[in-house]
């Protein structure tokens, strides 16, 4: 029998893209999609590339459900599980930051769902707290170095697509702005530091220091970061290090070619290439800040939590052009 599933703030970015990969998965059916805001209103009328896929209307009501998505505005979680019953036995998966720093709430306690690090704890659990896109992104980078305490100071830059910063249209987000155009944002105080440096300092030995500045790029979706690091070890001490660490890992792949966003837009994969110059080393890494960056990690952290394989529901393919 299926598991059903709710997702709370169906109408923004990653509820949509959630739909888009649980209306194919297997092992589930879409029950609630709900919004405060777009009530009554079909989510492909929302979303025409859904007319397809799925034909529910948004609703404020709630219902009791197997699995629970919820994809609100941050610090936006807590207060809608405060206003709101939902079942013990229901798998909460959080894709805000209301847990990720954070993990106590009544009677739950929430993982952090960096699955390439807590496999067994997801699998153990029924409240799961989605890491943030960046802070996925920095963290696959630097994971490897955090396992040999080989990180100190650490300094990186990454850009975005608009689709980060939510549906909301906003300054920054206007086509207008946006085109033909990049700015800095942020800059060394970006929300998802504090998620990071908590996730190495957890394997460093050494405290971490993570001087982070973020760009908005002139594109819809995807992220791209590189993070500067010395160390004495060679490229190839480098790379084997990197593959050992993530040799069960099927959504990071390691790479010894150039990479690029478009390898990863559309998929639920993280690439990984280094660099070395001297004593300093350049490791790039790249997502989709919607699929492994939010509603595709998401997803493989619900087939983790039900001990379904990871990958299914997630057979996507890179947009190549």
């Amino acid at each position: 029998m299926k598991k059903s599933v709710g997702i709370i703030g169906a109408n923004g970015y990653t509820g949509s893209e959630l739909v888009r990969l649980l209306a194919f998965h297997p092992n589930v059916e879409i029950k609630l999609l709900y919004s405060r805001s777009k009530a009554g209103v079909k989510i492909s009328d929302l979303y025409p590339d859904l007319e397809a896929v799925c034909d529910l209307v948004l609703t404020n009501e709630i219902s009791q459900v197997d699995i629970l998505f919820l994809c609100l505005p941050h610090k936006e979680s807590r207060n809608w599980l405060n206003d709101n019953s939902v079942s013990d036995e229901t798998l909460i998966i959080d894709l805000g930051n209301d847990f990720r720093l954070e993990a106590e709430f009544k009677n739950r306690n929430f993982i952090y769902g960096l699955p390439e690090i807590y496999f067994n704890e997801i699998k153990e659990s029924k409240s799961i707290a989605n890491p943030g896109c960046f802070a996925t992104t920095i963290q696959l980078a630097l994971l490897p170095l955090a396992k040999g305490n080989l990180l100190n100071e650490v300094y990186t830059t990454g850009i975005t697509g608009s689709t980060g910063a939510g549906q909301s249209l906003q300054a920054t987000t206007h086509f207008t702005w946006r085109n033909d155009n990049i700015s800095a944002y942020k800059t060394l105080n970006h929300q998802h530091v504090d998620e990071v440096i908590k996730q190495l300092n957890l394997l460093n030995k050494n405290e971490v220091e993570l001087n982070f500045v973020p760009w908005r790029g002139d594109f819809s979706r995807g992220i791209f970061t590189t993070s500067v690091v010395k160390t004495d070890l060679s490229l190839e001490a480098v790379y084997d290090l990197y593959e050992q660490f993530y040799k069960n890992s099927p959504f990071v792949k390691i790479s010894k070619k150039p990479i690029d966003m478009k390898q990863v837009v559309n998929t639920n994969f993280c690439t990984i290439q280094i660099e070395k110059k001297g004593n300093k080393i350049a490791i790039h890494s790249t997502i989709d800040n919607l699929l492994k960056g939010a509603s595709g990690q998401a997803v493989q952290n619900m087939n983790i939590a039900n001990g379904w394989a990871q990958g299914l529901g997630l057979n996507l393919k890179p947009l190549a052009f």
